[in-house]
């Protein structure tokens, strides 16, 4: 037993993926709020907020910015989150005269939540080429095993024939409609955090709005007129859409461990799930995985809908709960849909009868 399957060294190959968990790996993190520190003092520099030659010198600072990780797990100790550790590291690295220009104007939910609004852009883009490879193959697996008649069941009991058709349109239409869902989960999330210490940008005076807007553009992030420091909606949003992906996924993998029962044998899945106490038997393991994380993510959810619960214009309770568990239900979407892909490449629908 672990205190994380996702990048456990065995466990990890049933429920992980080193793809989506990269992104939300501490390197990860520190780069994209780099790139947030970057861009702000670039923009800042354009609208004569601090002059160019401290644009240049924090740029030439950071470059290859590497901080003593041991300094931030301290920092973060102390003060709750790191960007008061992490930005006395880069103030350090860029140096006087300039140090001080630095993260001027923000405060440290600006920097953490933007930084997680650029790295979700690349998870969703994941999620949505996965989402749509699994798609592609329940298009192709109706072409050619739709016709294979089967038997309906409701309720448990068998009911009527149908064709695996019916069954696989069952499967295919609901991630059709979260590849459709998805345009909106990213106008909700992919959004620029940037308001100083209350949400007004008080440092830059009437300079804010511009500032803001330039970075929004040269971070490829949407502008919105309102930090939302202590509205969560968007997180809760897309906490959704991953536990109804990987809920739609699990109901096929529900189905495919039913049907692959051998009294029932409407289905021969391909290699894998061995026992070692009975070598005959072949374990629906990948279908069980859809199962078991489509139930995690729901469980999550719950949480991520406490997270919504902040006080005031900022709370570190419902924030911190937030990291604990918006990163788990996205590598736990990613792991399913990797799951999904190889289970339905190796399916085979059998007529009932057959033996």
């Amino acid at each position: 037993m672990s205190a994380s399957p996702f990048d456990h060294p065995f466990l990890s190959g049933l429920l992980g993926d080193a793809e989506i968990y990269a992104h939300f790996s501490a390197e990860a993190d520190i780069a994209a709020m780099v790139q947030f520190e970057t861009a702000l003092a670039c923009v800042e520099a354009n609208e004569g907020v601090i002059g160019a030659e401290s644009a240049d010198a924090i740029e030439r600072g950071l470059a290859d910015f590497k901080p003593d990780m041991a300094a931030l797990h301290d920092g973060v100790a102390r003060d709750g989150v790191v960007i008061p550790a992490l930005v006395k590291a880069m103030r350090q690295a860029v140096g006087t005269p300039h140090d001080e220009k630095v993260h001027f104007g923000a405060t440290s939910q600006d920097a953490i939540d933007t930084s997680l609004a650029l790295r979700l852009s690349d998870v969703l883009a994941v999620l949505e080429d996965r989402l749509r490879g699994v798609v592609a193959a329940l298009q192709s697996l109706e072409t050619a095993q739709g016709s294979v008649e089967l038997m309906a069941h409701t309720r448990m009991q068998a009911a009527i024939p149908v064709t695996a058709a019916r069954k696989i349109a069952s499967w295919r239409l609901p991630l059709e409609r979260h590849i459709e869902r998805l345009e909106a989960v990213r106008r909700d999330v992919l959004v620029l955090t940037f308001g100083g210490a209350a949400g007004t940008l008080e440092k830059l005076g009437d300079k804010g709005p511009a500032v803001r807007m330039r970075l929004a553009d040269a971070l490829g992030l949407r502008d919105i007129d309102n930090p939302r420091h202590s509205e969560r909606d968007g997180q809760a949003v897309l906490a959704n859409w991953l536990s109804l992906v990987t809920g739609s996924l699990g109901k096929m993998g529900q189905d495919i461990a039913l049907m692959a029962q051998n009294e029932v044998g409407e289905v021969k899945l391909a290699g894998g799930g061995g026992s070692s106490a009975m070598p005959h038997k072949q374990n629906p393991v990948g279908a069980e995985v859809l199962v078991t994380l489509a139930r995690f993510n729901a469980t999550l959810l719950a949480g991520i809908h406490q997270s919504l619960v902040h006080e005031n214009e900022r709370s570190g309770a419902a924030w911190t709960l937030e990291w604990m568990l918006l990163p788990q239900m996205a590598v736990a979407a990613g792991a399913s849909l990797r799951a999904a892909r190889v289970l339905l490449d190796g399916l085979e629908f059998r007529p009932q009868g057959a033996t």
